[in-house]
């Protein structure tokens, strides 16, 4: 039998998923030098990259630039992308395991984590996560609105993405025209009449997941002020503790940065951003038409354990916001996918170092693996997908040299390719992409913006001169 992973037979590798993760997946098992590999990667959305194209902020270019890295690995001979096609609605894990040796799931966290108090629901509270996919022009979120006409808003969380939803309330206009954000939610926010943000933390300025970069960058804005009140960036006898302890200059650097707002004088800009410590929110409380109109938080302290660990508790004091719109960002989750093994309390597919595990022997599943988000939770910036995928592929390359693989009635990429045209039509190339992209950036380019973003499905596929389904 000839060996797979020669050129006589390639290694056939699925991918579900076009993120960070996904490409850094292919592009180790694609420079493997004895080798021979065909990677078909897969998205639901035409458009490939996940949380690059729609999580990473508009304001952050820099960041977006990974997508050229992106551009290298998708112009290998050996790699196919097949966007617009669904796991699970237009090919199953059997047709899968008919077509290839192995599969790699690399579909991210697509949702939110509750925070789990009274007032959740009201007219008013939402997940950051759909106000960033709004903003980012994500195609399934184009059409939400978010009542910008209350002055006052709060975000609870105090990690990357929830400072990202409170400069992206308070930037100006100006600042945000020179972004790639969505034009609905440019249009939106030019509109608002947000003056007051509140991002409320339940642990001290120690214990903050923003990167320094982040809240450095808030103290920078046109036309808003920082505001946090000096005893909630004073430390307690553990925090203090844990910062000499870790000789983190990075995290001695932070902390500076939250004091040295609490020291500066406010400049007279026309709105404030309020950075809060050691407060957790308990009620969401609406009027009479179920509105949101304040959040109930409890304020915390920080009490010595035998363990050394930073566990906030509720003091007795509690003080009450008078807000009109809250957006929770207390961590992603990943959504299940169908067949696939799934730790619903985790929200992560189950794993061992990226090999899926049957759900009730916890043994590996033959010719299954994943990377990323969904392999490991919502931690780590996009970097961190690297040695996280690179770990997930060797895994696979180790397996492979066992034999442990899927043994595919029709490897041959032909007949993949046939049975996604029969089953999805307006299945999308990385050559139709790349159209779609240049466009964009024109019509940005004539527009004085970076890009405009098509926002929907129809008008992408129409944009790249494919057929438009009929809804």
């Amino acid at each position: 039998m000839t060996q797979v992973g020669t050129a006589s037979q390639p290694l056939r590798v699925a991918i579900i998923g076009s993120g960070p993760a996904a490409f850094y997946a292919a592009e180790h098992l694609l420079k493997q030098p004895d080798l021979v590999v065909e990677i078909d990667m897969f998205d639901r959305l035409p458009t490939p990259f996940g949380l690059v194209r729609y999580g990473v902020a508009p304001d952050h270019p820099k960041i977006k630039t990974v997508t050229k890295a992106f551009d290298g690995i998708a112009a290998n001979p050996r790699f196919r992308f097949f966007g617009n096609v669904e796991f699970g609605r237009h090919l199953s894990l059997p047709d899968f395991q008919q077509h290839y040796h192995q599969i790699l799931f690399a579909t991210g966290a697509q949702t939110d984590r509750k925070m789990g108090i009274p007032g959740e629901d009201l007219q008013g509270s939402h997940p950051a996560t759909e106000f960033v996919a709004w903003y980012n022009g994500h195609p399934d979120y184009r059409h939400h609105a978010f009542d910008l006409s209350v002055e006052r808003a709060a975000v609870v969380g105090v990690g990357n993405v929830a400072i990202d939803v409170a400069r992206i309330l308070v930037r100006t206009p100006d600042e945000l025209v020179k972004t790639d954000i969505a034009a609905h939610a440019l249009e939106a926010l030019r509109q608002s009449k947000i003056k007051e943000v509140f991002l409320l933390g339940r642990r001290g300025p120690v214990q903050a997941a923003f990167t320094n970069p982040e809240v450095k960058e808030v103290g920078e804005m046109a036309d808003a002020d920082v505001v946090v009140r000096p005893d909630e960036v004073q430390l307690d006898d553990l925090s203090r503790a844990a910062l000499e302890a870790a000789q983190d200059r990075t995290l001695q650097k932070k902390v500076e940065i939250l004091q040295g707002y609490a020291l500066r004088r406010a400049e007279g800009k026309s709105k404030k951003l309020h950075i809060r410590f050691l407060v957790s929110p308990v009620e969401l409380i609406g009027d009479a038409q179920a509105r949101l109109t304040r959040i109930r938080m409890f304020r915390n302290f920080m009490p010595p354990t035998e363990t050394g660990t930073n566990n906030p508790k509720p003091t007795a004091q509690y003080e009450e916001l008078e807000v009109g719109l809250v957006f929770r960002s207390v961590g992603y989750r990943g959504v299940s996918l169908p067949g696939v093994p799934f730790h619903d309390r985790w929200g992560v597919i189950l794993n061992d170092k990226g090999r899926v595990l049957n759900g009730d022997a916890k043994q590996p599943l033959t010719g299954q693996y994943t990377s990323g988000w969904i392999k490991r939770g919502p931690s780590g910036v996009i970097g961190t997908n690297k040695p996280d995928s690179v770990e997930t592929a060797n895994c696979m390359l180790e397996d492979l040299a066992k034999g442990a693989h899927w043994q595919p009635a029709q490897p041959e990429a032909a007949a993949v390719e046939a049975l996604v045209r029969q089953r999805q039509p307006a299945y999308v190339t990385y050559a139709d992409w790349q159209r779609l992209d240049a466009l964009e950036l024109a019509n940005g380019q004539a527009n004085g913006r970076p890009r405009l973003k098509i926002t929907s499905v129809d008008e992408m596929l129409a944009a790249m001169g494919k057929a438009v389904p009929a809804h």
